[in-house]
């Protein structure tokens, strides 16, 4: 399920994405251990960008996570992310992550709270694993279309 939100700004269409829950909790192994490592996005596409302003996991516009930071630990399925930008706020929390069976990466933000105490989460695709690049891609509806935000992670 995904929480949308449409705001008209002068020909600017503002969108959230937020997953509330997972389809399978049976975890890739695999998938997980090669994500392991420091890793920075080096970019967030969709289409129609110059019009419509995506909000990222509830927490800034996508744009801001154009160079943040992330460490994923497959081990104990921890992990933390960074937004570093200048043109940002500023922003660091831990995360518990994992890859499931459907190829889903399901992520909960925990800021100052323990993940049992998060009851929701974000789910984005996983595509194009390499050993030195991955994508999350996550779907929002534009006009009744589902549409792709795709956010290409680079290793450090």
């Amino acid at each position: 399920m995904k929480k949308i939100i449409f705001v008209s700004l002068v020909s600017l269409l503002i969108f959230s994405c937020k997953s509330t829950s997972a389809t399978s909790t049976k975890l890739d192994s695999k998938s997980q251990v090669d994500l392991k490592g420091d890793w920075t996005i080096s970019s967030v596409t969709y289409p129609g960008s110059n019009v419509i302003k995506v909000t990222s996991f509830d927490l800034a516009d996508s744009k801001c996570f154009v160079g943040s930071t992330w460490k994923l630990i497959s081990n104990n399925n921890k992990g933390n992310f960074s937004l570093t930008s200048s043109k940002c706020t500023a922003y660091s929390t831990p995360i518990t992550w994992f890859i499931n069976k459907d190829g889903e990466f399901v992520m909960k933000i925990l800021d100052e709270t323990k993940a049992k105490k998060v009851t929701t989460g974000y789910v984005l695709r996983v595509a194009n694993i390499t050993e030195n690049s991955f994508q999350l891609i996550d779907k929002i509806n534009v006009a009744e279309k589902m549409t792709d935000v795709v956010y290409q992670f680079n290793r450090n």
